[in-house]
């Protein structure tokens, strides 16, 4: 994966943002200072090979650890703010509608599934959302499928996310 792959940021809105802001700082502060209390609880039990408290509150530990990072990068790669106003043009904060080739049409964001949108999300880096993202109404676009083959959706609309 290239650095700028890696790197990519993500839409989200205010109310996204400060929700997830909120899990951080609940998570490094009161959550990762219960989990340590368990540890040491359970260390003062006694054998650690058999504690199954222990292996629990570690294991409880190492999920939170991986969220806390999971969200510090997310929240440092985030675009926050209003949706683009360019309607027509597909990209994060943007709710497109796309028709595929066996006729179905689907609408849904492209921003963050951490959004709680009205409408379906689609994260702005798959191979969808990458995909759509500068195109314009009627344009048509080639996309990889996770099992290899490929598919090609029209772009519709293109409209701001209003919440």
């Amino acid at each position: 994966m290239s650095t700028d792959a890696a790197h990519q940021s993500t839409w989200l809105t205010q109310e996204a943002h400060d929700r997830l802001s909120a899990e951080l700082a609940e998570a490094k502060g009161p959550r990762r200072a219960d989990i340590v209390a368990k540890i040491e609880a359970a260390r003062e039990e006694g054998d650690l090979k058999e504690n199954g408290g222990y292996h629990a509150a570690k294991d409880e530990q190492g999920k939170l650890e991986a969220r806390i990072r999971q969200l510090t990068q997310l929240l440092r790669d985030a675009k926050v703010g209003e949706a683009p106003q360019e309607a027509g043009v597909a990209g994060p904060g943007m709710v497109v509608e796309v028709r595929y080739d066996d006729g179905d049409s689907e609408r849904f964001l492209i921003g963050s599934r951490e959004d709680k949108a009205s409408v379906p999300v689609y994260s702005a880096n798959s191979p969808l959302g990458l995909a759509l993202t500068g195109a314009r109404a009627g344009d048509r676009v080639a996309y990889t499928l996770p099992s290899g083959g490929s598919m090609t959706v029209e772009l519709l609309s293109a409209e701001p996310y209003t919440g």
